[in-house]
């Protein structure tokens, strides 16, 4: 989560090249590297069944492929700290829905954090203004980063973080190709500055943040991964300031000490009844 918070600027150094072509691209050279480790797990007993491709498929239709045209959609419309502090609101949505999908009683201590967690996030992140089609495609982007993560519990313990990160990166990359072919926008060759920024998202933010992520879901429950979701807009504001030489606001700096706060307090052992 760290990781993805600091990678905002590189996101936007690649937001002028043709979006379907590009995460085609950036997906394409993530299954190159993913794939071939996903050979080197060792052998599943059984094949994959028609639940496990269906998951699958719904997890790349959704947290890869809608995540990422929402998103863009949304801050075509949208100020960027609307959807930061929409899409913040992850941690409380996986502090509710988790628990319920695996048939237990979301966890008083772990809905405080997540609460702490949203508004630390959206004090971090800021408030702007929008349209009614960027709010929209932002609580879509929300659901779509939820279901990145709840869609992949039931397939980790059969298949591992490896073989997950794998299948849907793979499976991603046509529907992206699909989508650019018809797209109205000319594939070209990235500059320089985008073909850094491509091999950045590619390498780090998709093989390498997949599998911390999913290495993590497969230890954690996805209520308690949920809240280092804040650390995404704590870590973009700090890696902004920075980059940028400009200090934190006070606002951002309550927004960071309520984030740490939940970041200790929810983690603790829960009733799982």
């Amino acid at each position: 989560m760290t990781l993805l918070g600091c990678s905002t600027g590189v996101t936007a150094t690649f937001s002028s090249y043709p979006v379907a072509a590009g995460q085609a691209l950036r997906y394409a050279i993530a299954a190159a590297v993913l794939l071939p480790l996903a050979r080197r797990q060792k052998k599943l007993f059984n094949r994959l069944t028609v639940r496990d491709a269906a998951l699958l498929l719904a997890l790349a239709a959704t947290g890869l492929f809608a995540f990422n045209l929402l998103m863009i959609t949304a801050l075509r419309h949208t100020d960027p700290a609307v959807v930061g502090s929409i899409v913040g609101c992850t941690p409380l949505l996986l502090g509710v829905l988790g628990p319920l999908l695996a048939r237990r009683r979301p966890a008083v201590r772990l809905l405080v954090a997540a609460g702490l967690v949203v508004v630390g996030a959206a004090l971090t992140q800021g408030f702007g203004s929008g349209d009614t089609v960027g709010l929209v495609c932002a609580a879509g982007t929300l659901l779509c980063e939820a279901a990145f993560s709840l869609l992949a519990v039931p397939l980790l313990p059969r298949l591992g973080p490896v073989r997950v990160s794998a299948y849907t990166t793979a499976l991603a990359v046509p529907m992206f190709a699909v989508t650019a072919a018809v797209g109205p926008t000319p594939l070209r060759l990235p500059t320089l500055a985008e073909l850094l920024a491509l091999l950045f998202l590619s390498l780090l933010m998709t093989c390498v943040a997949f599998l911390l992520w999913y290495s993590a879901l497969s230890r954690l429950a996805p209520e308690h991964a949920g809240l280092f979701g804040g650390l995404i807009p704590l870590t973009a504001t700090l890696s902004g300031a920075v980059l940028t030489s400009t200090a934190p606001t006070p606002l951002q700096l309550v927004g960071a000490t309520l984030v740490t706060a939940a970041l200790v307090l929810g983690p603790g052992r829960t009733d799982p009844a």
